[in-house]
């Protein structure tokens, strides 16, 4: 600095001192710095003011949106955001996995610690990447949303933390307003407070919507995600299939890779791009490498997509609906009780309606685990055979014939497998658990011979009628045997059951109707019997009002089997809740219906249906020998054909029948309807069996209780053989209850003359011809009230021709006199024999033929109708009726002789008829000359009682006797008026003649 310039700063700075030094620069500036404070202050205070009324008026507006928000402690919290749908599963027995029941959203929940590292560290990087350092909310993010609202910026950046979000989706609604806001922060603040940032991720991942799986059903959650997208676990996920999932949330049916049906989508561009958004979040976050950035974003992630995958309603349609229909019931009644009720108030319909659509909709949202009875492997193999099997029958008017199984398991009720249709998608009923139909034959041990020797009235050697009946219902009930036959005069009840011959078992059930012996099916789980069918005779043959359904009646089947303890079938054995808690285990409840006498005595008669009886077919299709004991059934108009069998271990009925009821009568493949059943029955058995041989095929047999002894009988009374009737050989033997063995002798017989005509017997009259008579046992009427013998049409016809019951006639049996000499016969000769047909007049007993006119023989009209002449002469033949009356001559015929002239010949035969009629007078004689002798001698009356069993002599006779046309007196009529009634008949295909032939 030169001296110039020394002087100019010097001069400066005295000016300045001299004016900072002036009084009245003081006085100036002590008056600014006043108004300058002031003014500072009042600024202030304005500031101070400003920004508390501001801060007020938020907090005001802030208190004022949230002010009918409740404080939530940490369980309403709790509660609350833990309150999602989960799907509930179900099982097969031995807790197999079945699948998931259908419902709008499947959600399956996963702990945190089974979630893949990579798709927690995805879904934090993509939608909170501040989670772990903030109390719940992000005040710049909130204060950038309401700057962006409040500006009606174009770009909505959002402000909402994974707990926000949380909040929204579990709490609040998603609707968009201040107020949802402002309690979406409030709320998140104290979920905060109260939980880990762990748990707070744990229930996010559980809780978010992301699309569709690969059965076209909406998915939430991670676990769900993981399966039904990419087929694994969620613990198991990659580094790319991580990305994918995490990104799905901000627009999950838009990346979706699936359609509504399963079904991939062509562009999977969308979902593609936001896994790369994802990835590249992941690695500006620190979460993943470059290299694992650069390989998961080159990786071709569409070939990790699982195809079409069917749900278990669509593999397993009838079985996931019976397990849904059965679970809403138990919980509905559940629920019920939980309310207060008991389970009769759920008979008021508006009532079960109300707690049956609460507990569907419980069922599809609260994750339970359903554990049922059904074995995978025997349940599969039973559909296989189902579907393959080749002899159904033919289609009628559009319809197949349909097919319903089910195996129960005797001692616990579980019900193994059952079969419930053969296609789903054409019929959706289930015709083992839920189509009603007649039981035909099946119901008979159930309803009649297990009733009737519980209640000491049948035992198996009971004796019945087997002839055609009437009895009073109303209008008159004539119910038949199979295809109007079958009638063996008297049966015993086991051979009646073994073939089952209607007519006995209506006899059997008139025995005990008074008894109410219907409430034993509803013992044995019958829900559908009506009071009608208490009274209903036609009952004892299956005609229920309503049916019954497969199930029942395959489970009834089971009481015998269980020494007569009823055990109820059942599917579901538990249902859990998600946090593990028990809320229903069937226990079982045995039902005593029949004592182990009558349950074992009813099972060894069904024992003989299947050794020997109407289902002995079934024996040679077995690939195992057991104890079976069971019954065949066809119901009216062959609409049904049944076949129920029981062993020590299992009980297995099948059934086959149209929708719509029509008859499967008539050869499919060579078989008729009711083998085509059994036949069926038999490959599901196998099958079964095959898979589980220790269940199906148990070591042990029915096991024979105390308290049963074997007796002998007269197999016409059920009484203790007398000696007469061990002298017609009517002895039989077989199992009762002690105390209801037969105690009285038998009195049934009498001694007597009966003549026959045809193959029936009738009382001789002190007028018939002893020619034609045949000395025997008569049946004494008063005895046999027990048999049934007020029903019976024609007594005489109780017992038959000789050639089956030995020399026994009913007493009552008597042909009545029509009044006039029989008209004459018409004969025919060839190869030197004589024939003729049986009288057309009902009362004729026998004829004569003569030779040169003079008797060469006498023969009855219950013979063969034929003479063999010999070398040369005239022959002719006339008919004795009951009281002796002879018809004119027939016409001659001639055998290598010289005919004779006609006026010679009736003077002679008029000779000789005034002879015979005198001798007849003083001495009847059993004439056997040449061609006439008696052939009732010789017989086995009880190995013969078997229709099959028909000598050749019974067959040659039954044309001829088809010809008769006594309407009083004939089979045929009798025939053709048991058709005409339309009463409901067994219908049993399979007599023993039949099995024998097929063996």
């Amino acid at each position: 600095m030169n001296n110039n310039q020394k002087d100019r700063f010097q001069t400066v700075w005295k000016q300045l001192t001299r004016f900072f030094q002036s009084e009245k620069t003081h006085k100036n500036a002590r008056v600014t710095y006043q108004v300058i404070w002031n003014l500072t202050l009042i600024l202030i205070i304005v500031g101070i003011l400003g920004f508390s009324f501001a801060g007020g008026v938020g907090a005001g507006y802030f208190a004022a949106l949230v002010n009918d928000e409740p404080v939530r402690s940490k369980e309403d919290l709790k509660k609350d955001i833990y309150n999602y749908e989960e799907t509930s599963e179900v099982y097969f027995a031995d807790e197999v996995y079945l699948g998931k029941l259908k419902s709008d959203l499947e959600r399956e929940e996963v702990s945190i610690d089974k979630v893949s590292e990579h798709l927690k560290n995805a879904v934090i990087a993509t939608e909170d990447e501040y989670f772990y350092e903030h109390d719940g909310v992000v005040p710049k993010a909130i204060l950038r949303a309401i700057y962006q609202e409040f500006s009606n910026a174009t770009v909505q950046s959002g402000g909402s933390t994974l707990t926000q979000q949380l909040i929204k989706n579990q709490v609040l609604t998603n609707e968009v307003s201040f107020e949802r806001k402002a309690k979406e922060i409030l709320l998140a603040l104290r979920v905060e407070k109260f939980f880990e940032k762990e748990e707070i991720l744990e229930t996010y991942l559980n809780v978010s919507t992301l699309g569709r799986n690969s059965s076209g059903r909406n998915i939430a959650g991670v676990e769900s995600a993981a399966e039904g997208i990419f087929g694994v676990e969620a613990k198991d996920l990659t580094l790319p299939q991580s990305a994918f999932i995490a990104g799905l949330p901000q627009s999950p049916f838009g990346y979706t890779p699936y359609t509504q049906k399963g079904k991939l989508k062509e562009n999977q561009e969308p979902g593609i791009n936001r896994m790369k958004t994802v990835l590249k979040r992941m690695y500006s976050n620190g979460y993943i490498t470059k290299a694992e950035y650069d390989k998961a974003n080159a990786y071709d992630i569409t070939k990790d997509f699982i195809g079409k995958t069917e749900m278990p309603s669509e593999k397993y349609p009838w079985l996931t609906y019976e397990i849904e229909k059965r679970s809403i019931e138990i919980l509905s009644v559940s629920l019920a009780k939980e309310d207060g009720y008991e389970e009769k108030d759920l008979k008021n319909d508006d009532l079960k309606a109300q707690y049956l659509a609460l507990a569907d909709r419980k069922l599809r949202q609260n994750g339970y685990k359903v554990y049922t009875t059904i074995d995978k492997k025997i349940y599969d193999k039973m559909q296989e055979v189902t579907k393959n099997y080749p002899n159904y029958g033919y289609d009628k008017a559009g319809e197949p014939v349909e097919a319903g199984a089910i195996l129960i398991e005797n001692k616990t009720g579980k019900i193994i497998s059952f079969v419930g249709g053969r296609d789903f998608k054409r019929e959706q009923t289930n015709h083992a658990t839920a189509s009603l139909r007649s039981n035909g034959s099946t119901m008979k041990p159930l309803l009649v011979y297990g009733p009737g020797i519980e209640l000491g009235k049948i035992s198996p050697g009971s004796v019945s009628a087997n002839v055609p009946i009437s009895i009073p219902a109303g209008s008159m009930w004539r119910p038949g045997n199979y295809g109007g036959g079958s009638y063996t005069g008297v049966t015993t009840a086991r051979e009646a059951l073994k073939n089952s011959y209607n007519i006995p078992a209506a006899l059997f059930y008139m025995k005990i109707i008074n008894q109410g012996p219907a409430s034993y099916l509803e013992k044995m789980g019958f829900t559908t019997v009506t009071k009608e069918d208490y009274s209903y005779p036609a009952m004892s043959l299956g005609a229920m009002s309503k049916g019954v359904t497969v199930e029942e009646n395959v489970n009834a089947f089971g009481t015998f089997a269980n020494s007569g303890e009823f055990i109820d079938a059942y599917m579901i054995d538990k249902i859990v809740s998600k946090d593990g808690k028990v809320i229903y285990e069937h226990k079982v409840k045995p039902v005593d219906v029949f004592s182990p006498q009558a349950a074992y005595l009813t099972l060894d008669m069904m024992r003989d249906v299947v050794n020997s009886g109407t289902a002995a077919s079934v024996r040679n299709r077995l690939a195992f020998s057991s104890d079976w004991a069971g019954k065949t059934g066809t119901s009216q108009n062959y609409w049904d054909a049944w076949f129920v069998a029981t062993n020590p271990n299992v009980s297995f009925g099948t059934w086959l029948g149209y929708d719509t009821p029509k008859s499967l009568q008539g050869t499919y493949n060579g078989l008729e309807y009711n083998k085509r059943n059994m036949y069926y029955w038999a490959d599901l058995i196998n099958a079964a069996y095959k898979v589980d041989p220790k269940l199906i095929d148990p070591d042990k047999r029915f096991e024979m209780p105390g308290g049963i002894v074997s007796r002998s009988f007269c197999g016409v009374s059920g009484l203790l053989p007398s000696s007469s009737c061990q002298k017609a050989g009517l002895v039989k033997s077989d199992l009762f209850i002690a105390k209801y063995a037969p105690s009285r002798a038998d009195d049934s017989f009498i001694d007597g003359q009966y003549v026959s005509v045809g193959s029936k017997r009738y009382a001789a009259l002190p007028q018939t011809p002893g020619e034609f008579t045949s000395g025997g046992f008569m049946l004494n009427p008063d005895s046999f009230a027990d048999i049934g013998l007020k029903y019976v049409d024609d007594p005489g016809s109780v017992i038959p021709g000789a050639e089956k019951s030995g020399n026994v006639v009913g007493a009552t049996a008597k042909l009545n006199d029509n009044g006039k000499a029989p008209d004459p016969l018409s004969i025919t000769i060839s190869n030197d024999k004589i024939t003729w047909g049986l009288h057309h007049e009902g009362d004729v007993v026998g004829y004569r033929v003569y030779k040169d006119g003079k008797k060469v023989a006498s023969i009855n009209a219950g013979e063969n109708l034929v003479y063999k002449v010999g070398a040369g002469g005239s022959y002719y033949v006339t008919a004795v009726d009951i009281v002796g009356k002879e018809s004119a001559p027939s016409q001659h015929v001639e055998s290598g002789a010289k005919k004779k002239s006609s006026k010679e010949d009736s003077t002679k035969n008029k000779d000789d008829r005034g002879k015979d009629k005198l001798v007849n007078e003083v001495k009847k004689t059993d004439s056997k000359e040449e061609n006439g002798p008696d052939k009732n001698t010789d017989k086995q009356p009880e190995k013969d009682m078997q229709p099959e069993k028909e000598t050749e002599t019974d067959k040659e006779k039954e044309p001829v006797q088809d010809k008769d046309q006594n309407k009083e007196n004939t089979d045929k009529e009798i025939q053709e008026t048991d058709k005409d009634q339309g009463t409901v008949n067994d219908q049993e295909q399979e007599t023993d003649k039949a099995e024998e032939e097929e063996e």
